[in-house]
């Protein structure tokens, strides 16, 4: 499929000798009276001692291409049109080429990604909080495996740490084994509860708890056959979530993994002579780049989360050797990153720049916040259930084959439509009513539109290996949908880059508003049988990419509504 940027950057470029990069100027006019793209001049007025409106007029009198209708300079821009009966051509042949593959390019090939997402802690509910680090983390690596980057999704859950001398003391105390097998989340949670308030009035709850945590560390059976069955456990409760979103992993290696890996880093960081005492506890002095101390080991010589993130970041360069290595973690942890990436660095890393953290704002409920201590939870196992009720109740009266998994597929489609279409780092406030509306930008919107398309090309018996005439598509918005479905590639691209899905999600609300807008006002089961192919032809280019983004975003596709 032709790069009209690309095309845009030679003409320039051989009209104008620079070593400026011609391809990252090009931008997008506010509306399409201006062109398809434009051109600034601005970079060029000290070199060419003109002013930016000359050098436009100058240049674009040079520029001649077939693949556009006109070229022309306004003030310091020079302006590109789209030649319209070339774009309609290559678009469409592309996409009903490609058909599924529309979109994926081959530019990560051969470089590992390592994505570290969702990582909820064992014994602890899988609730509401969890959803925006597991899909939005599940969408980056859709993306970048739409790239064609071999992708390794890591689960780094929380499975360590004093909290578990404290479980394993309330287990010990008041726990029943086979109330935590039949209900191993809740169950954990009532102990866990119960040993923080009753620790509020007996100290001595505290010590036991401390002592069974070093009996852990010192791999005692008992406490390690506990620890083990808590973990256990929970996975199977949060795979029954993931197996909800269709999310995998390609590794559960959490905090307990790096226990025996962390004494080499440590003795790394001796040697380069980063360590530092502190009030007993030992320290990397970070003040010098505006940081607190990271913080290594504490005055009893245990380790922290810290100190099985350096390892962790060494172990995933040594196994994966990773191009980028993404942490999809809250903006709380902004200082935390800071911190390991600079730490990283110090040591010699020359792979630190390549650690990248991508944060999010928090998602919070009308009603209340969350609390694992005080048991004030929103499981989220329970919002996609109640997601997939509420959506039942909505298509009860349809005459529709298999609403389970209809119902399913919407409900929890819904949800997570809602989680990928602002910016990541923006807080939300998760909004039932919005979230499962067929109308507005959201995702049973965009699946009923896919549904719709689906139901046009069965009706008019639409096959992809007809030959189309596409000289026949020239209406103004048939023309305007191609130009949009031609950014489908570079917006998974900049998506990418900005490690920010809701640029295909809002890419896709665009698609399905021009459609909607051109199947009202446009007859595209006429009579004339090659108009209508070709009408169908471009609704079925709509239909594969609505698909195709909607793929990556972890969203299913429904052929009926």
């Amino acid at each position: 499929m032709i790069n009209y940027k690309e095309e845009i950057a030679k003409l320039i470029e051989s009209n104008m000798e620079t070593d400026t990069n011609i391809y990252n100027l090009i931008e997008t006019p506010p509306n399409k009276e201006m062109g398809d793209f434009a051109v600034p001049m601005f970079s060029f007025a000290k070199i060419l001692k003109k002013a930016p409106n000359m050098i436009a007029s100058d240049i674009s009198e040079k520029l001649e291409s077939e693949y556009f209708i006109k070229i022309e300079a306004n003030g310091p821009y020079i302006n590109f049109f789209i030649n319209p009966d070339i774009v309609v051509k290559d678009v469409l042949s592309e996409i009903l080429k490609s058909n599924e593959n529309y979109g994926k390019t081959d530019i990560g090939k051969g470089r590992n990604v390592t994505l570290d997402f969702s990582s909820p802690n064992i014994a602890k509910p899988f609730h509401i909080g969890h959803l925006r680090s597991t899909v939005i983390g599940n969408a980056i690596r859709n993306i970048y495996d739409a790239l064609g980057f071999n992708t390794i999704a890591i689960n780094h859950m929380g499975d360590y740490g004093t909290q578990f001398g404290m479980l394993i003391t309330a287990y010990k105390l008041w726990g029943d084994e086979n109330a935590v097998r039949e209900n191993p989340i809740p169950e954990l949670l009532k102990l866990y509860i119960r040993i923080n308030s009753e620790a509020e009035e007996d100290e001595s709850l505290r010590d036991e708890a401390r002592a069974w945590f070093k009996k852990l560390e010192e791999g005692d059976e008992e406490a390690v056959s506990l620890w083990t069955f808590f973990r256990e456990e929970s996975i199977k409760e949060f795979n029954r979530v993931y197996k909800m979103l269709d999310i995998e992993f390609d590794s559960y290696n959490g905090e307990a993994f790096y226990s025996d890996k962390m004494e080499p880093v440590i003795e790394k960081l001796d040697k380069k002579g980063l360590l530092k005492e502190d009030d007993s506890t030992t320290i990397v002095d970070l003040d010098e780049y505006d940081m607190p101390p990271m913080l290594i080991k504490k005055s009893d010589g245990s380790t922290l989360y810290a100190t099985r993130d350096l390892a962790a970041a060494h172990y995933r360069k040594d196994t994966y050797d990773f191009y980028k290595n993404i942490y999809v973690v809250g903006s709380q942890q902004i200082l935390h990153f800071r911190q390991l990436f600079k730490v990283l660095e110090l040591m010699g890393n020359d792979w630190a720049d390549d650690c990248v953290h991508v944060t999010f704002g928090m998602v919070s409920l009308p009603d209340g916040t969350l609390s694992t201590r005080k048991g004030n939870i929103v499981y989220l196992e329970d919002v996609l259930l109640t997601s997939i009720e509420k959506t039942k109740n909505i298509i009860a009266d349809r005459d529709i084959e298999d609403k389970e998994k209809l119902a399913s597929d919407i409900g929890i489609g819904a949800v997570v439509f809602q989680e990928l279409f602002n910016d990541r780092n923006k807080d939300y406030v998760f909004d039932w009513d919005k979230l499962l509306s067929f109308e507005g930008e959201t995702g049973p919107y965009v699946q009923y539109t896919h549904a719709r398309i689906s139901s046009l090309l069965k009706k008019g018996d639409f096959n992809n290996e007809t030959s189309i005439d596409y000289s026949l598509l020239k209406e103004p918005e048939e023309i305007e949908i191609i130009k949009h479905l031609a950014k489908f590639p570079e917006v998974i691209i900049e998506a990418g880059e900005k490690y920010q899905p809701f640029i295909i999600t809002r890419f896709i609300v665009a698609l399905c508003q021009m459609y909607n807008s051109y199947y009202a006002s446009t007859s595209i089961l006429t009579d004339d049988k090659k108009l209508k192919e070709a009408r169908l032809a471009l609704s079925f280019a709509v239909k594969t990419t609505i698909k195709n983004g909607l793929e990556i975003l972890g969203i299913k596709a429904p052929e009926k509504m």
